[in-house]
């Protein structure tokens, strides 16, 4: 970045999310339901491959614009190990080159795992990377979707870079798609994970493919004519859903049961993204831009500069610039994209704004809500029967929490009310 461009900047520091994504779209797994593989449309005949130069200013920037303490390096893709093990390493050294005493740096990364070895694994513990790894639950609900480019499952792989990243201590959180293959199974799932794979960290993470009339038939196929073909470009547009999507009613009995079984056995024990977020909620913090008020804190960043508004909106109406030809504290706090956050709030319908549920809920992320309220109000989250499902099941046994906390107690005393 040169002296001039960084002279332009209005601010100097704010506090904000960049997921990166070192390879773009590209992957080396064909999961059915994944709407970013087709975003290489977007860039076609790029190589996909993040250069020495934008990595480079990627990092200078990010850590100059954000304030002291706790900063985040994430990663994504894509499949971000696609990039090898010798750009990681360039990563840190760059880190060490730009960050300052005063910032503590958080590495993560979100990955298939399939390609990780015991270097990888070496790398990953003695820098500190959380590693995200996704996997759908037993092995006929993660096979449905989750596949190789030939069609194959990708089950065992995954499961042994779980059991790979446990033998050499590496923090890893279970990263859990919910869809039509396992949302009829919730204590099978969460058992699988606690029990069988010991994990202690998870997120469960709802699929609402969104389509319109016209894309539905090749939705229906994986987004294109064959597995491993070119997709056609996913937008957030339609107030259609594929067969693989979850339904509201699902979500919200999915993670009611998860919740009963935690409740009465895991509480301090395992830790699962939603159940913590909601407990947020309920003592006013929101750690988690799907359920807070506003959002446009979170972006990403594509392989070549470009700043979009979030990782759900990489498509070109939310293309915010380049970190190459704009600074990116500026792009951050553009005008658009502090409109785009202050949208989740603003474009709130009368129903949700009424909602005894509103304060844990906030009408969910901006992507999914396309549907209409009773009245005929657009706006509504396609997950909302869900999200009144789940959050009035837990509204009990989240205060009582909250209460044991503000005592100075430990949340897990509640498993002797319950």
């Amino acid at each position: 970045m040169t002296s001039s461009l960084a002279n332009t900047s209005r601010l100097t520091q704010a506090s904000f999310h960049l997921l990166a994504k070192p390879t773009g779209a590209i992957c080396n797994l064909d999961c059915t339901y994944c709407f970013f593989l087709s975003k290489d449309a977007l860039y076609p005949g790029d190589r996909m491959r993040m250069s020495t130069e934008t990595l480079e200013s990627y990092l200078k920037q990010l850590l100059a614009s954000q304030p002291d303490g706790p900063v985040s390096i994430a990663w994504q893709g894509g499949e971000p190990t696609l990039m090898g093990l010798d750009f990681y390493r360039q990563v840190i050294e760059l880190i060490k080159q730009y960050a300052r005493k005063t910032q503590i740096i958080e590495h993560t990364m979100q990955t298939n795992g399939t390609l990780l070895d015991d270097d990888w694994a070496k790398f990953l513990k003695q820098n500190s990377v959380l590693v995200g790894l996704s996997i759908d639950g037993p092995q006929a609900m993660h096979d449905q979707y989750r596949v190789w480019k030939d069609g194959r499952g990708s089950f065992n792989d995954v499961v042994k870079a779980w059991e790979l990243l446990e033998r050499h201590h590496v923090d890893t959180n279970i990263l859990c798609s919910l869809s039509a293959a396992n949302a009829d199974h919730p204590t099978e799932v969460y058992q699988f994970f606690r029990d069988e794979l010991g994990a202690k960290h998870i997120q469960f993470i709802p699929i609402v493919e969104r389509s319109t009339p016209v894309d539905l038939e090749i939705a229906e196929k994986g987004w294109s004519e064959k597995p491993g073909r070119r997709r056609i470009l996913y937008t957030q547009q339609g107030n259609l859903v594929t067969s693989r999507s979850i339904t509201g009613k699902q979500y919200g009995d999915f993670l009611s049961a998860v919740f009963d079984e935690w409740l009465a056995h895991d509480v301090g024990e395992v830790f699962i993204q939603i159940f913590d977020v909601t407990l947020g909620a309920h003592v006013g913090l929101y750690s988690l831009c799907v359920h807070a008020p506003t959002c446009g804190t979170a972006l990403a960043l594509e392989h070549n500069g470009d700043m979009y508004s979030c990782d759900h909106f990489v498509e070109p109406d939310y293309k915010l610039g380049n970190i190459h030809h704009t600074p990116m504290i500026d792009l951050v706090t553009s005008p658009q994209q502090v409109q785009f956050g202050r949208n989740k709030q603003s474009l709130l319908p009368r129903m949700c704004q009424d909602c005894d549920v509103r304060f844990a809920c906030n009408g969910g992320c901006p992507k999914d809500r396309f549907s209409e309220t009773p009245d005929g109000e657009p706006g509504l989250n396609y997950l909302c029967e869900g999200f009144q499902t789940f959050f009035r099941h837990v509204d009990a046994p989240m205060k009582r929490m909250a209460e044991l906390i503000s005592q100075g107690r430990f949340a897990d005393e509640i498993m002797t009310d319950y």
